[in-house]
């Protein structure tokens, strides 16, 4: 997109003045082609600030490209983006204003050379904290610190919300549809279905004045009313069969079309997001399948996933109009992303399809590749030491990236580097925790925090970090910081351990103590070992 047509869109700094039909004039000559029919689509969320180019938000077009190059030649056809615009200021900064202006290239170039499609995707009534997210740059901005909610049955504060979303959405028009999700992070105590339909069919007419023929996707996940109640009451349930057929029902009759919807084909939930479910409503035909964590849980502490069956079959358990599935650190979960692919493709995934994979991320390097991931994989300290000393001597080689190169995002070296990182940094830890089951090895804890600060350093991670073994034998430090950082990090402690005056308080106030976790329990660490270290 030219930049004086991006600066006329967002207007000035003071405002965003647009005049009626703009978008639709401007992109008229568009590409933009409508969701595909047979989707095989990874979800890359902006939400998390860390360093490049583990955090989506700080990839540059080339890096854009070359992912979706790599994305294309393994089978996907559809990139479903998360921008974060819930964390956009009024005014936006300067680097929010360079993300969207990122962004419409990023469509613009999805469509024109590898003929994919785009979901952007927005959280049903999340809106900026503007005092604190005003504070940071787009690339550093903390995620639940600011935002905020507005209540759905406010009609100005939805009208208020639609209106700055249509700004902010002008320059990416070109997008093929608008995916909204019925729950986390979304709701509001008390909230009704009715309110839910009329949020989705609010964002359906904002969609229509920016660019006739954008798809409406309404992603059925936990259920709008359960996860209300939710937020009313801190007792979490599913939603039931008979209010996903409500939502349903009220939505045909409110007609957002075109829209479709996404559905559990895995170990689906008891709440009627099934295929059955819209089979009955007339909703199957192209519906997407989107079960979520089978590549890569979220949010993660950076680590490479590799073996077992989970990310296969989830793509295997595709819907009529196909599977999406989703990664946090997309340059660390290829493996997994591999994987999720040969399912969705009906073709098997054995040991030598991924050192075909792994030898065309890197020319003759795919044997050991998939050694390294094996050991990581796996509970032997020895040999995950000698694979990162084979991978340490590659230093001295030069590495020929090979015809998946865009998935090494231009540093063959980097991706390498990351592997023998990650397995000193397992290493450590499976020694601390086995010379650990009595009382805490100062020795194995001194390597294990070395390995882990060298490795977060590098991609500076700083979300909720969650390692059941680890907080076992953490817990014997009884450090009284560790243990609150424990306890913050345990999802069933939200009501009796936060602050705030209703459970809806107190469950935004859980959340946004995992801005900066993982670097907290660092530094507690550090502490414990030098209390360790000077005997008390």
């Amino acid at each position: 997109m030219e930049r004086r047509r991006f600066v006329y869109l967002m207007g000035g700094a003071a405002g965003l003045a647009i005049r009626p039909g703009i978008a639709t004039s401007l992109l008229a000559g568009s590409k933009a082609q409508g969701i595909r029919d047979d989707v095989l689509g990874m979800y890359v969320h902006e939400g998390w600030p860390y360093k490049h180019p583990y955090a989506a938000r700080t990839w540059t077009v080339e890096d854009w490209r070359g992912y979706a190059d790599g994305m294309k030649k393994i089978g996907y056809n559809m990139l479903a983006i998360w921008p974060a615009l819930e964390t956009m200021p009024d005014p936006p900064t300067p680097s929010d204003r360079a993300n969207i202006e990122k962004t419409a290239k990023v469509i613009d170039m999805l469509h024109g050379e590898f003929g994919m499609s785009v979901l952007l995707i927005l959280c049903p009534n999340n809106v900026v904290n503007n005092k604190v997210a005003a504070q940071y740059s787009f690339e550093q901005r903390y995620l639940y610190a600011s935002s905020n909610y507005i209540n759905p049955a406010d009609p100005v504060a939805v009208g208020k919300m639609i209106k700055w979303r249509e700004k902010l959405l002008q320059p990416l028009a070109g997008m093929d549809g608008l995916a909204i999700i019925d729950s986390d992070p979304g709701g509001y105590p008390g909230s009704t279905n009715d309110q839910f339909v009329n949020l989705l069919m609010e964002h359906r007419r904002m969609l229509n004045r920016l660019r006739p023929g954008i798809e409406l996707c309404y992603w059925m996940h936990v259920g709008w009313e359960a996860y209300c109640r939710y937020y009313a009451t801190g007792n979490f349930s599913w939603g039931t069969p008979a209010e996903a057929e409500d939502i349903l029902t009220k939505l045909k009759k409110a007609d957002p079309s075109p829209w479709r919807i996404t559905i559990h084909t895995m170990d689906a939930p008891p709440n009627g997001t099934d295929l059955e479910r819209a089979q009955k409503m007339g909703k199957a035909a192209n519906s997407l399948a989107f079960n979520y964590g089978a590549i890569e849980g979220e949010p993660s502490f950076p680590m490479t996933r590799f073996g077992g069956d989970a990310a296969f079959k989830a793509g295997a358990a595709r819907a009529p109009g196909g599977v999406v599935g989703n990664a946090q650190t997309h340059c660390v979960q290829l493996p997994n992303t591999f994987a999720f692919a040969r399912g969705a493709k009906g073709q098997p995934v054995s040991e030598a399809d991924y050192i075909h994979f792994a030898g065309e991320l890197l020319t003759g390097q795919g044997e050991l590749i998939v050694r390294g991931w094996k050991a990581l994989a796996g509970e032997d300290t020895i040999l995950m030491r000698t694979m990162a000393d084979k991978l340490e001597a590659l230093r001295s080689q030069d590495l020929v990236p090979g015809r998946l190169k865009g998935l090494l995002f231009g540093n063959p070296q980097r991706f390498i580097d990351d592997l023998r990182h990650e397995l000193l940094m397992v290493a450590a830890y499976v020694d601390f925790i086995g010379a650990s089951q009595d009382k805490v090895d100062k020795e194995k804890f001194r390597d294990f925090l070395a390995a882990t600060k060298a490795w977060q350093g590098i991609h500076g991670y700083q979300t909720v970090w969650l390692w059941p073994r680890l907080a076992t034998v953490l817990k014997k430090l009884k450090s009284p910081e560790i243990d609150k950082l424990i306890v913050e990090a345990d999802y069933t402690k939200i009501q009796s351990q936060s602050t705030g005056n209703t459970p809806f308080e107190r469950h935004q106030n859980f959340f946004r103590q995992w801005d900066a976790y993982t670097p907290r329990l660092i530094a507690a660490m550090e502490q414990a070992l030098r209390n360790l270290e000077q005997g008390s």
